[in-house]
């Protein structure tokens, strides 16, 4: 029995085919987590939803930012982007299915077993565990309530940009929404750079990758994330793990076993879609 943290897939289902083969993955014993954007930009973003689906109590997934992306298309909010491959889905006879199932899944997920962490972008240092998993909580509740459509309606945008226990309404459910599916940089007081999307080098004066940061989240506890493909898997920090090796562009699938953190690979063998 074993415990897989899967890096963003993009829509790039061949590749996670065979890197299920290559760490002989058992679906009746072993447990798979993804660090969210399932889907968008691969080509196969339809049947990668539904593969992941099928798999049932045997994964665990967190949102990304491509996956709220999706969702709030489908609900009639934000408008598709050159190079984004989700037509295919919001067309599918089974798309209200999909989405049902996709606005259910969590941005947060803890095992206290394997006291391993897992959000799509990482923890911003300002926050614990616990703060995080209830801020996280927030964002879930509104998916799956009938406000869903308010969320949507003000999900995108890049304020505000600093966490603050007195942020209320949507502003709150935003800010909270980007520091938990796109976070890299920030500052030293968890103030978010939005427009910065490069490697670790390219941060702008005062700000760090957030994982730079001192953090409230214990000493002993692993955190997994994606999102950064950049970081080419690499955070020079020993329980900080980045698991989006760039699949989608070319670079690799990346899966790390929690148990040993051992790390499995398989190269990309799908093109993204040309725009």
């Amino acid at each position: 029995m074993a415990t897989y943290a899967i890096g963003d897939l993009q829509g790039c289902l061949s590749p996670l085919v065979q890197l299920l083969e290559q760490i002989q993955y058992h679906p009746e014993h072993d447990t798979l987590w993804f660090a969210g954007d399932l889907i968008n930009r691969g080509t196969e973003s339809l049947e990668t939803l539904r593969f992941i689906k099928s798999l049932g109590d045997r994964v665990k997934i967190v949102l990304g930012n491509h996956d709220l992306h999706l969702l709030a298309v489908s609900h009639g909010f934000g408008k598709l982007k050159r190079g984004d491959t989700l037509a295919e889905i919001l067309t599918a006879r089974d798309r209200d299915e999909l989405m049902d199932w996709l606005r259910k899944q969590p941005l947060y997920h803890y095992d206290e077993s394997l006291n391993t962490v897992m959000t799509h972008a990482g923890i911003p240092p300002c926050w614990d565990l616990h703060k995080t998993q209830t801020l996280a909580n927030e964002v879930e509740n509104i998916l799956q309530s009938d406000r869903v459509d308010d969320f949507f309606a003000t999900m995108y945008g890049n304020t505000p940009d600093k966490w603050s226990d007195e942020l209320t309404g949507l502003d709150r459910l935003r800010t909270i929404t980007n520091y938990l599916t796109r976070m890299r940089f920030c500052d030293e007081n968890s103030r978010l750079d939005l427009e910065s999307k490069e490697g670790v080098n390219t941060a702008i004066k005062g700000y760090a990758p957030w994982f730079n940061y001192p953090t409230k989240v214990p000493h002993d506890c692993h955190i997994v994330f994606g999102h950064w493909a950049a970081l080419e898997g690499k955070t020079q920090q020993a329980r900080i793990h980045a698991l989006d090796t760039g699949c989608v562009w070319g670079g690799s699938l990346t899966a790390l076993r929690l148990e040993d953190k051992q790390r499995f690979s398989t190269p990309c063998t799908l093109n993204r879609k040309k725009t």
